[in-house]
């Protein structure tokens, strides 16, 4: 912010921390960065999240409850999705889907009041590319493990014509390797959408309340009503989002498990 002016992209930029702009390694740059520590953060907040609820007490408390249902969720999908065979993930997708909705409602918090300033990970397309890379390759890995090169038989759908083989199967192929782009893809822009959206309104706010009694009514009250059915709406989306990246996360597994 400058002179009163809201600028929507600042709050997405990456910097360096610590004194550690110039640290490098093998000529890459590897500074500990706002994004890096708010993944830091996420992760330790999920491992004390875990941890805490992970007692195993006769009478479960409200903590190990709340553990063990997110942790039923995240069973329940694998099993409507890929079956018997999906429990083994369990462990990979229940770390998935909590640390993106972790990272999605930490970014949501309104630190700035303590003098805080929350970073969203997931508004970044190389956190997200990253997670969509993991879960691809896991795809990968397990469907050549498991079916060797019949894998290639996913994009032939059964009783395709021979003479539509060479048209169908191209298509199903490219279709398939972009999947981790749409999957990252969707993540990044549902998070750094709702973050602009909230900053531009948070202009208006302020500019609208310095300029006086009238423009606060036009402007800067409707505004400040908007951004709380925003934030309610992008605390909605932080779980939406999570629960889409994992529920297709599931969809490709089960494409690797069970071809079809």
């Amino acid at each position: 912010m400058a002179e009163g002016k809201v600028d929507p992209v600042h709050q997405f930029t990456i910097e360096p921390l610590f004194g550690t702009d110039h640290l490098a390694l093998a000529g890459y740059n590897i500074a500990f960065t706002n994004s890096a520590l708010w993944m830091a953060i996420t992760a330790l907040v999920l491992v004390v999240f875990v941890g805490g609820g992970a007692k195993q007490a006769q009478v479960p408390g409200r903590w190990q409850m709340a553990v063990e249902s997110f942790t039923g969720f995240v069973d329940d999908l694998l099993r409507s999705n890929i079956g018997a065979n999906g429990r083994k993930y369990l462990p990979y997708v229940f770390s998935l889907f909590m640390f993106i909705l972790f990272a999605n409602v930490l970014g949501l918090l309104p630190l700035a009041l303590i003098g805080l300033h929350p970073f969203t990970p997931t508004s970044h397309f190389t956190v997200t590319g990253v997670l969509a890379i993991m879960s691809f390759s896991i795809v990968l890995i397990v469907g050549f493990a498991k079916h060797g090169f019949h894998f290639f038989s996913l994009f032939v759908p059964h009783g395709t014509p021979a003479l539509m083989i060479p048209i169908i199967f191209p298509i199903e192929l490219i279709s398939f390797m972009v999947r981790p782009f749409s999957l990252g893809l969707r993540l990044f822009v549902a998070m750094m959408a709702g973050h602009v959206l909230l900053e531009v309104l948070s202009g208006f706010v302020i500019s609208g309340t310095n300029g006086g009694a009238l423009t606060f009514g036009i402007a800067a009250l409707p505004s400040f009503l908007l951004m709380i059915g925003i934030c309610a709406l992008e605390l909605l989306v932080a779980g939406i989002q999570a629960y889409v990246f994992a529920l297709l996360t599931c969809v490709y597994l089960n494409d690797a498990e069970n071809l079809h």
